[in-house]
């Protein structure tokens, strides 16, 4: 494994992070269990960075990919392509939007990238509006948007952005309120700045932050930004890369928590529908996506062999109904991961919903991010034979737990069980 990492160090670059004092390699998985080069087996409880959202080699999708790549690979949007339509029917349908189209990428930032694309294009405007804490890719347009200093490593930009109170419901000016006040006075927050800028194209928010540490605002809050939002004609994106396919348990999507005002303007996603194939994507009502006045194709985006898996992994996920497993067995995790973490003075807050958790750690009767513990736990956690993941705007000093949407109450039961002993080993 040494070998591997020096080989890693001499050709990667040194920005491309990995996980672990000893890095792991993965070389095979199955259901919510993965085996590393040592033969190890492991509890996977963040399934690739959320994107393996049914199962480790589910036979279902493995299957489609495997048929569909001996037909062809290949062709590109030049081409009509069966799957891609029937794929982008089905989104079409359960986007909420109403008369939708569906473009597909190769991944999230690559769906972000596009939105803001065509929210600039419409609105005649480079100015956005975006979350404070937030996580939207890594290209260039997405990385200026990004309000997690962690996550953005310039400063120049191709768009004009402003950030918005709301995303972080225990931090900030607002922590003190009740939820009718903290959304009160956020949204008195997006009046005020709405005064002081010229013509915005677009509001980006997730739900549930991901890469912030699985933070979000009092349910209705995008919704009450919604209304003020379409008196100034600004469109509203929802980045559904980490929260979509009813990952939340109690929604199919994350906005549909703040719907009372209607869906988003623009809807993007990616990750859990491929399952681990590299599929992501933008829904917007078509007098948006079809703003654009010059031609444009996707190479990658909309493959065949990736749109068979995603038609697979979708029909596997709702006929087996996921999402209502994700809120049964999720509510019993998060209820299990409480219990741990109560009496361990090293944790802030756990928050979440369904299978999408977060741990906040800080040091020990303050709020100070406590980075140092974050790291410990994961590698104790390893120790035990349970993958997690860290995040957080406060020096990445949050846990993510994000199991697979199939997660059993015995795996659950398993996991909660090697989290509290890698938490107790602080």
């Amino acid at each position: 494994m040494n070998d591997l990492h020096d080989r890693h160090r001499a050709v990667i670059p040194d920005w491309v992070a990995l996980y672990y004092r000893d890095p792991l390699e993965i070389t095979h998985g199955e259901g919510r269990h993965v085996w590393d080069a040592e033969g190890r087996r492991y509890l996977d409880f963040f399934g690739g960075i959320l994107t393996t959202m049914t199962a480790h080699a589910l036979p279902e999708v493995t299957k489609a990919v495997a048929e569909q790549a001996g037909r062809i690979i290949h062709s590109s949007t030049l081409y009509l392509n069966r799957p891609m339509v029937e794929l982008a029917e089905r989104i079409a349908g359960l986007s909420g939007i109403p008369d939708a189209r569906v473009f597909f990428t190769t991944s999230g930032t690559e769906a972000n990238d596009t939105a803001l694309l065509l929210a600039t294009a419409y609105r005649g405007s480079n100015q956005i509006l975006a979350m404070r804490n937030s996580y939207h890719g890594r290209s260039f347009s997405t990385v200026g948007i990004t309000g997690n200093r962690a996550w953005s490593p310039t400063g120049l930009s191709p768009l004009q952005t402003l950030y918005v109170h709301g995303g972080v419901r225990t931090r900030g000016p607002y922590a003190h309120y009740g939820d009718e006040e903290f959304t009160e006075a956020c949204v008195a927050d997006l009046e005020d700045l709405l005064g002081h800028t010229r013509n915005v194209a677009a509001l980006i928010a997730e739900p549930i932050q991901g890469v912030g540490g699985f933070t979000s605002p009092p349910d209705g809050l995008y919704a009450a930004f919604r209304r003020v939002l379409d008196r100034h004609g600004i469109l509203w994106i929802a980045d559904e890369v980490q929260t979509g396919w009813g990952r939340t348990g109690e929604h199919f999507w994350g906005w549909q928590a703040h719907g009372q005002a209607g869906p988003p303007d623009i809807l993007t996603f990616a990750k859990g529908i491929g399952n681990g194939m590299s599929v992501g994507g933008v829904v917007a009502r078509a007098e948006v996506m079809n703003c654009l006045d010059a031609n444009s194709i996707s190479t990658f985006g909309g493959s065949p062999v990736t749109m068979a898996a995603g038609l697979a992994n979708l029909s596997y996920l709702l006929e087996h109904d996921l999402q209502g497993n994700a809120r049964r067995v999720g509510g019993l995790l998060i209820e299990r991961i409480r219990a741990a973490c109560a009496g361990v003075p090293a944790v802030r807050e756990v928050r979440g919903r369904g299978l999408m958790i977060g741990i906040e750690l800080t040091e020990p009767g303050t709020d100070r991010a406590n980075p140092d513990a974050a790291a410990a736990v994961l590698e104790a956690a390893r120790e035990n034979g349970l993958l997690i993941g860290k995040g957080g705007g406060h020096d990445t000093s949050a846990l993510r737990i994000a199991p697979p949407l199939s997660l059993t109450v015995s795996e659950a039961e398993e996991g909660a069980a090697l989290l509290e002993a890698a938490l107790r080993s602080l």
